[in-house]
């Protein structure tokens, strides 16, 4: 604390941590400060708050939020009383508060920030802003609902701020309303902090003053009143029936709602609660475990890479793209974007000039919407060649091949690649080949790994990096830095047919098809995945796959089999997909028939032969045990399948199998991923129910071995 012209500067500098939270010494510092400035306020003029760190305050203290259980309900709420009721204290104490926010304020950072009469932050690119708290299945428990609802009105508040979570930028922030200056610098920070304290002496926050009115109004307005009733049915729309699992999204909901028809203290009452309510229950703690443990405490700060100090970051300059269809020109244009150079590479120039042609589109795009210049979008264009040409990839530091998904066209792709540029970092986006084996056609089996990308690359977060037997550190440690380079999350797996995330989506897939297969409602099946959680269902997956597709990695994974002397398990799936294809002459999607169909400028629809080829009558309506029993196949097949990745070593960590789960195969996101869903359940319990959904529907959910051993002994995955 310092003081200058009675304007006392609070500055928040955690010294046992590299960014400020909400931890035990911050509410007992921020007691002490806001006791001592209540004594001596007649001899203060205002107040400024600012960090001592680079971001202004990172939140909550998410390591004390996951272990508070709901035996610790009480205390948590006194302690969650306590923190608010300093923030209470210093906005009402009759003295103009002013955050200067040098950095990223969110969750509890950015609460802070409202509980001041005036926020003033940095024009800095890197910094954001927001409530993200959502997206961890809790809600601002600070006053972040009270306030915003007060500031800027219960539907902005709600669709712009809390519902989903948004991370805003400066400019976005403030044209938000959480924001109310911009400027350059530090220095004119404070100085528009020192003017704006001078020229307000009696600040106070507009809901504290008499008259004032809710922007937009309150559920007792007429006209609010009137739309009010779409809010819940929007939010259940939202979440495809799968509200039960989010339990965070309608909290909020009901905070914002019911906060605005009372006093703001009591409003900050009833967020609390809400809020305790989140904090101890399991799927907050599933979803914070996920996506700020595993995600960013983890794979983000490179916990699968190799030692840097053996291996200093590298950054790639110019990598090759073997392949200009939709996966190539994906991987071009985020490298491109991060301006990486590109060789797009395909058999003719046409073909290669057809795949940089998607990049132009996604950047016109963003051009026409305001969030790029011409100038700029032209400039990351040029950094795609288009060619037909092996020889342009001389200077490549990195190549990738993302050729036909056949063994003989990679090999002649990576000996052409290798007699140009011999040295580069060679990488497969292969889906389903085992990396070992495509290695024996390279020239060194060390400098030769797999990348895995989702489509669309441009949308989808995760690369799945895959070690052959022979793949080097160095390679690793180059492919890591690749990944994050493009801004995309990368996991760590070992080699196998189907690694890890094709493995088991095609479980998630081929479980649908058994239940049809049992003649199960194909629009239960469904839905039935919808309410576990799944972004989308097995059927429609299978038709954007295309079950040509499916079939073709079946006869490759049996004849591989074969060649080893193994045979591949009997799949009731099979057949029918060979009846959809032989019989039905029902590809998928792309041809304009699968499971649905695909009418010119209509929605999808589920293809009405599939009620005549394959439902029961009895099961035409599942009951509702039927229906709970569909939704726990759906999430068990999986997790049971990468429980058996962790036992044979292709998952080598627990983050990778929760974070690859949710961002490459669409995981259900409240599980926390498939190991923490295990974890979830209970390990005892999940072992139990696995063997009974063994003996009903087969071999395919029994336990392996390491989760009956792991259940024995109490154990969990950490």
């Amino acid at each position: 604390m310092t003081q200058s012209d009675n304007i006392v500067t609070l500055t928040l500098d955690d010294p046992t941590q590299s960014a400020n939270t909400m931890n035990a010494l911050y509410q007992k510092s921020m007691g002490e400060t806001v006791a001592r400035l209540t004594a001596e306020k007649a001899d203060i003029a205002g107040i400024i708050i600012t960090s001592g760190k680079k971001t202004f305050f990172a939140g909550g203290d998410l390591d004390l939020l996951m272990q508070v259980t709901p035996a610790h309900a009480e205390e948590f709420q006194k302690g969650l009383d306590e923190l608010n009721a300093q923030l209470r204290a210093l906005e009402t104490l009759g003295k103009p508060v002013v955050a200067c926010l040098n950095g990223t304020a969110l969750g509890g950072g950015l609460e802070i920030a409202l509980a001041c009469h005036r926020r003033i932050a940095l024009n800095n690119p890197k910094a954001e802003f927001g409530l993200p708290e959502v997206m961890l299945g809790l809600l601002p428990g600070g006053g972040g609902v009270t306030r915003t609802v007060r500031m800027i009105g219960i539907q902005n508040a709600l669709m712009n701020v809390l519902m989903q979570g948004q991370r805003m930028k400066p400019a976005k922030a403030q044209s938000t309303g959480l924001i109310d200056e911009l400027v350059e610098t530090p220095e004119e920070m404070f100085s528009k902090a020192r003017e704006w304290i001078k020229a307000n002496p009696n600040s106070q926050q507009p809901w504290d003053k008499p008259g004032y009115k809710i922007p937009g109004g309150t559920p007792t307005t007429p006209a609010f009143a009137a739309n009010l009733p779409a809010f819940p049915a929007n939010l259940r729309k939202q979440l495809k029936g799968a509200h039960e699992n989010y339990p965070a999204p309608r909290a909020i909901m009901s905070a914002a709602v019911e906060g605005a028809q009372v006093d703001f203290d009591n409003a900050r009452k009833i967020e609390g609660r809400y809020f305790t309510q989140l904090a101890t229950g399991k799927h907050a703690k599933n979803m914070t475990k996920a996506f700020f443990f595993d995600l960013q405490q983890k794979i983000n700060k490179g916990a699968a890479r190799p030692d840097k100090e053996k291996f200093p970051e590298a950054k790639t300059k110019k990598v090759g793209i073997l392949g200009a269809g939709m996966m190539g020109a994906g991987i071009a244009y985020v490298s491109a974007e991060v301006g990486i150079e590109v060789v797009l590479l395909d058999r003719d120039t046409e073909s290669a000039e057809r795949g940089k042609s998607y990049s132009q589109k996604l950047w016109e795009k963003k051009v026409s919407k305001g969030r790029l210049t011409a100038e700029k979008a032209a400039e990351k264009l040029a950094l795609i060649k288009a060619t037909a040409s092996f020889d342009d990839l001389a200077g490549c530091d990195l190549v990738i091949e993302a050729v036909f998904e056949d063994r003989a066209v990679k090999a002649e792709a990576t000996k052409k690649t290798q007699a140009v540029v011999p040295k580069a970092l060679f990488a497969s986006n292969t889906s389903t080949l085992p990396i070992t084996g495509l290695a024996e056609a390279s020239n060194d089996a060390k400098n030769f790994i797999g990348l895995h990308f989702f489509s669309p690359v441009d949308k989808m977060p995760l690369v799945e990096i895959i070690m052959g037997k022979e793949t080097g550190d160095e390679a690793l440690a180059k492919a890591f830095d690749y990944v994050l380079q493009i801004k995309k999350t990368p996991i760590v797996v070992n080699d196998s047919r189907g690694f890890f995330t094709s493995r088991v989506f095609g479980t998630y897939c081929m479980e649908g098809v058994n239940m049809l297969v049992e003649g199960f409602n194909p629009l239960s099946i469904e839905q039935a995945a919808l309410q576990a959680g799944m972004p989308i269902g097995p059927l429609a997956v299978l038709d954007e796959v295309s079950l040509e597709l499916t079939r073709k990695v079946r006869v490759q994974t049996e004849k591989d089999l074969a060649a080893e002397g193994k045979s591949l398990p009997f799949d009731a799936a099979a057949p029918l997909i060979e009846k959809m294809l032989n019989e039905f002459k029902r590809p998928g999607k792309k041809d304009g028939k699968g499971f649905y169909d695909y009418p010119e400028g209509g929605k999808k629809v589920i293809w009405p032969g599939l009620f005549e080829a394959f439902v029961k009558p009895e099961k035409a309506r599942p009951s509702d045990a039927d229906f709970q029993e569909m939704q726990e196949r759906i999430l068990y097949r999986q997790a049971i399948e990468s429980a058996r990745c962790y036992e044979e070593g292709v998952l080598r960590n627990v983050p990778d199998a929760n974070i690859g789960s949710i961002f490459g195969i669409g995981y259900a996101p409240w599980t926390g991923g498939v190991l923490q869903y295990i974890n979830f359940i209970g390990l005892k319990q999940f072992v139990k129910r696995s063997q009974e959904l063994a003996a009903k529907h087969g071999e395919r959910f029994a336990p392996p071995k390491l989760l009956i051993e792991m259940a024995e002994k109490g154990e969990t995955f950490v």
